[in-house]
């Protein structure tokens, strides 16, 4: 990875989000002059008033060429179109698969994720056609308003979740490499930290729960951020230092429990009214009706409240879950539900659905139960202090039924939700991208080190450990430690390594990396001890004498750096550390 360029003209961040994704852009000028002069772009649309939206459907459509056909609402329009034509077989569609980097534990290069009809497609090749996407509709933008902009012009942010692995960060920078991004002017944005920055500089009219008088910009001030998203809850706490500068208290927590799983409980209620073979028939023959139910629970879910005891409408395709259910039940929809066991809780009205509110709320149980779990062991951290606010971003914040039982379960607490919660993170990411140094220092979430063989000492070493290496007794998979999980790490701080030569004319050395989140592994070896990469570094001018190495791990940052330097010459070695 190498040196941030500081030649650039714009800051674009792009926030890929398990179900919405999107960008924003600032100038180095207007930044300087007003930093919450963010442009977030307000053109997707699904074609209704009502789905208006700063943000636009994590859907890709491809071709059989594999070749960019559209992203976002547009994606999803036009393959429910194609299905209707029976054409999409010639083409892929892939949809909400952010998540396939949280779950997957061994994330590699050539990994596969498989479309909506099960074809497959290289993950890496997914994601970076859709960072293209993004990338195109920008520069679409700056053509429309007669700007000349460059890639090189542009210094680049991707937002990633602070929970995500090393081995996913890494993922999602070599997918925007393909796309031709920059090496040298692409950074990656923790979330929750992002977030953070843009709400130190939002007036307290702009957040809302801020009582008057309190302002996050004083210096001490510490807090938690709740970034809730649609895959995952992101929690950290900040404190505020002085000259702007933030620092990470407690390390990074959270789960999946975003907002799809208000999708997935809704989905099981459809499936115990018309089955799941006819609920995949429904999105097999006719995706739109599909699209339809599911972007009007999505406004519901922003809307619907504790206090709502009146019942919930949502607009349905009854014509066509009419005509599903009379082809493969023989009755209509409302007869449907009338046979089910949510006779008195739903009713059908035209092309309305009327639910009981109790219904709606109960949707959200398991996620806001998760979350509130995931927040209580955050306060309980050893490291916390005194908490006494927290500050809830990202999409599912907005959610009115999340901020009322998060309020009810910690009344102690003031829950503040910014203006545009949804955006914080994206806009945040920008003044990240202007000001990447404000985050000032980070809590290691895992021990790091690497495998090593020091001499064998009998009152340290486990006896079956010895070896003799060319004369000398030694330890085998000892865990030489380079930073511990839970310490503070300051951004660039570096942990120097000499290493040497073993044999003349030695072209590389190479040695494995391990994490842990145990705090003192004696080997590497132990059940909790993960294989996360092997370093690489190739020896300048092979020659018969040993030759020592410097070896700098650089911590604090987002991602994992590393240099090497063969001591006798000085020499930079070229360095590699791949985590796929």
């Amino acid at each position: 990875m190498s040196k941030l360029s500081d030649d650039y003209l714009f800051v674009v961040a792009i926030d890929f989000d398990t179900t919405y994704s999107g960008y924003a852009f600032s100038s180095r000028d207007d930044f300087k002059r007003d930093p919450l002069k963010i442009v977030a772009n307000q053109a997707w649309n699904a074609g209704s008033q009502r789905h208006l939206s700063l943000k636009t459907p994590t859907c890709l459509l491809l071709d059989n060429n594999e070749e960019l056909v559209s992203f976002g609402y547009e994606a999803e329009n036009k393959y429910a179109d194609i299905v209707l034509d029976g054409q999409q077989n010639e083409y892929f569609f892939f949809q909400r698969f952010k998540m396939q980097l949280y779950k997957n534990k061994d994330i590699k290069g050539e990994m596969i994720i498989e479309d909506v009809t099960g074809k497959p497609l290289t993950a890496m090749k997914v994601f970076a056609k859709s960072i293209e996407a993004l990338m195109q509709h920008l520069f679409d933008i700056f053509d429309q308003r007669g700007k000349e902009i460059k890639k090189t012009d542009i210094r680049w942010v991707l937002t990633v979740p602070a929970i995500w692995s090393d081995a996913a960060k890494q993922f999602i920078w070599k997918s925007a490499e393909l796309t031709g991004f920059p090496n040298n002017q692409l950074l990656i944005a923790l979330e929750p930290e992002a977030a953070s920055l843009y709400c130190q500089d939002l007036p307290i009219e702009r957040l809302q729960g801020a009582e008057k008088g309190y302002c996050m910009t004083e210096d001490g001030t510490r807090y938690m951020v709740v970034d809730i998203g649609g895959g995952t809850a992101d929690i950290t706490i900040h404190q505020k230092l002085s000259k702007g500068n933030l620092k990470e208290i407690c390390r990074a927590s959270g789960g999946d429990c975003g907002g799809i799983s208000v999708d997935n409980s809704f989905y099981q209620i459809f499936i115990k009214l018309l089955g799941a073979p006819l609920l995949n028939i429904m999105k097999r023959e006719d995706p739109s009706a599909h699209l339809d139910i599911f972007r009007e629970l999505e406004a519901i879910k922003r809307t619907v409240d504790k206090t709502n005891q009146d019942k919930v409408t949502m607009a349905i395709p009854r014509a066509i879950l009419d005509d599903i259910c009379k082809t493969h039940l023989h009755e209509d929809f409302a007869a449907v539900i009338e046979a089910s066991p949510y006779k008195d809780r739903m009713k059908v009205r035209y092309d309305k659905l009327r639910i009981e509110t109790d219904l709606i709320k109960n949707l959200f149980k398991e996620a806001s139960q998760k979350i509130i779990q995931r927040i209580d062991e955050a306060l309980n951290d050893k490291n916390a202090g005194f908490v006494s606010v927290i500050l809830l971003v990202g999409g599912f914040s907005d959610c009115k039924i999340i901020q009322d039982e998060i309020k009810a379960k910690f009344p102690k607490m003031r829950v503040i939700v910014p203006e545009e919660a949804g955006l914080a993170v994206l806009k945040g990411a920008v003044l990240f991208g202007h000001r990447p140094e404000q985050i000032v220092s980070r809590i290691a979430r895992y021990t790091y080190g690497v495998q090593y063989r020091p001499r064998f000492i009998s009152v340290i070493h486990e006896p079956a450990r010895q070896v003799d290496t060319h004369g000398i007794s030694r330890c085998i998979d000892a865990f030489d430690i380079f930073v511990r999980s839970d310490s503070e790490v300051k951004l660039g701080s570096k942990i120097r390594k000499e290493f040497s030569t073993v044999r003349e004319f030695q072209s590389f050395v190479s040695f494995p990396v391990f994490q842990t989140i145990q705090q003192s592994p004696k080997y590497t070896d132990e059940d909790s001890c993960t294989h996360i990469a092997t370093l690489r570094l190739a020896i300048p001018n092979p020659s018969r004498y040993f030759r020592d190495l410097d070896v700098e791990f650089v911590f604090g940052h987002t991602e994992l750096k590393v240099t090497g330097y063969e001591m006798q010459s000085g020499a930079e070695c070229e360095t590699a550390l791949d985590l796929i």
